[in-house]
């Protein structure tokens, strides 16, 4: 006995060998399940609190870096009317502080002069069209006429003018909706006054007639889009398009139309757009 050596295995017999494959196969797989039925369960116990996915919650958590908010459809914000002083800072110092492509330089008098013989309401319509190298409204199309004279004023006053600063439309605030006649004394009145680019005038029953027969929608719709010779929404970005609506009520009730005639429902009320 003493003579006989061992081989050190532990698998003697074909049975033994085969539960040892067994056994290889079936652990790992075990294994593999459970690690799955932890990490499921796992999961569910952390969901369990939806709390943390609330709208509310996420929005709070990303506070610090990011704000959420969501605008109403068709909804127009009203900005705030901006002063001459703050428009020409912003939009036209770069050529008239300067005297750059040929704009009259603020503080000389004598290149001012000949502007200012032709009144404020020329050198706004200039302004307004565009003149020379500077484009239609200095190349801000939201400056609404008003703040375009504003700026006049305040560039011509610094260059020996003694010209009186327009007075700020009413409702023109943050948040206030302007009327129909506001709107149409701020944009629409340089046209439909005189009937310029075939503009209908103002108080012109023929000349309106087929406009009240379109309908108010109709009109507004072509108001907001421009059409001929008027730009989109008259030339005034910020309109929204209730207050389009009113300037058109407006005018129509100008041309005398009967108010069940302003629109082809019979609404004659501002779309609430």
């Amino acid at each position: 006995m003493s003579g006989e050596k061992s081989d050190g295995s532990l698998i003697k017999t074909p049975r033994q060998l085969i539960t040892a494959l067994v056994l290889g196969f079936l652990v790992p797989v075990l294994g593999s399940v459970l690690l799955a039925y932890f990490v499921v369960t796992a999961s569910k116990t952390i969901s369990t609190d939806q709390s943390s996915l609330d709208a509310s919650a996420i929005e709070a958590r990303i506070k610090p870096v990011a704000s959420v908010f969501v605008e109403k459809a068709g909804g127009s914000a009203v900005r705030a009317v901006r002063t001459g002083e703050q428009i020409v800072k912003q939009f036209c110092g770069a050529c008239h502080a300067t005297g750059a492509a040929g704009a009259p330089k603020i503080g000389d008098k004598a290149a001012w002069a000949k502007h200012l013989g032709g009144g404020l309401d020329q050198m706004l319509k200039n302004a307004i069209a565009g003149r020379g190298a500077m484009p239609a409204r200095g190349g801000v199309a939201d400056l609404s006429d008003n703040e375009l004279a504003s700026a006049i004023v305040y560039m011509a006053n610094l260059s020996g003018g003694e010209l009186k600063e327009p007075a700020v439309p009413q409702g023109a605030a943050p948040g206030t909706e302007r009327t129909g006649e506001q709107v149409v004394l701020a944009a629409c009145s340089r046209c439909h006054e005189s009937g310029l680019n075939g503009a209908p005038r103002i108080g012109d029953t023929a000349a309106w007639s087929p406009r009240v027969s379109q309908g108010i929608d109709a009109v507004t719709r072509s108001a907001i889009r421009g059409h001929g010779g008027m730009p989109a929404r008259g030339g005034l970005a910020d309109l929204t398009d209730r207050e389009v609506t009113s300037a058109i009520l407006y005018m129509f009730g100008r041309a005398g139309a009967p108010q069940g005639a302003s629109s082809a429902g019979g609404d004659a009320k501002p779309a609430s757009r």
